[in-house]
């Protein structure tokens, strides 16, 4: 099997091919689905994901967060690439949980040098830190998606995207924490009440 991860895997040489005009969109099988199909807002969710990465990496992120933030975006174009393929893959790309463990590695080392949450925090601070909460919500939508395409498509849904996309949202939470120095706005119950 080829390794995957040496050199591109598609070339475009157009931008627009018209095939989507009917309103449909083709999956990584050749298949087509309607561009509104569970599968495509699940994988177009994940490409809004990195998206939002991208501007959090203009907003000038702490020390040794951007290349982070550059590989988790490398990832979620894997994620995207696996969910367009339904079903066997053969040599085709997969999420591995050697993914998921990558994340949660560094979810331990960044989250060991934050003060422990008393409260839930409120999304906001630097605008690096709101554009990285920004992304762990859309991230979590795509969990969602994902989860709910589970449900509707069974075995044509690689399980460890999932995991995956779990993980990176509890990721993203913790990137935003340090990304704002560990300053964080909580949430006082009732407070917009006071």
């Amino acid at each position: 099997m080829a390794d995957l991860h040496d050199g591109p895997m598609v070339h475009l040489s157009r931008i627009y091919t018209r095939t989507g005009d009917d309103g449909s969109t083709g999956l990584g099988d050749g298949s087509r689905r309607k561009k509104h199909d569970l599968r495509i807002e699940a994988y177009g969710t994940v490409d809004e994901t990195s998206s939002c990465l991208g501007v959090a990496l203009t907003q000038g992120l702490p020390e040794g967060l951007a290349d982070l933030v550059r590989m988790l975006q490398n990832d979620l174009f894997d994620v995207g690439a696996d969910l367009c393929v339904p079903g066997e893959a053969g040599e085709r790309l997969r999420i591995q949980p050697t993914y998921t463990e990558r994340l949660e590695r560094a979810i331990d080392t960044h989250n060991a040098g934050l003060e422990p949450l008393n409260s839930f925090i409120l999304p906001g601070g630097k605008p690096g830190a709101a554009w990285l909460h920004l992304a762990r919500t859309v991230c979590r939508r795509a969990e969602r998606l994902v989860s709910h395409l589970m449900e509707v498509d069974g075995e044509a849904v690689n399980p460890e995207v999932l995991r995956y996309l779990n993980r990176l949202s509890d990721l993203l939470f913790v990137l935003a924490r340090v990304a704002n120095s560990g300053i964080d706005v909580l949430w006082k119950p009732g407070g917009g009440n006071a």
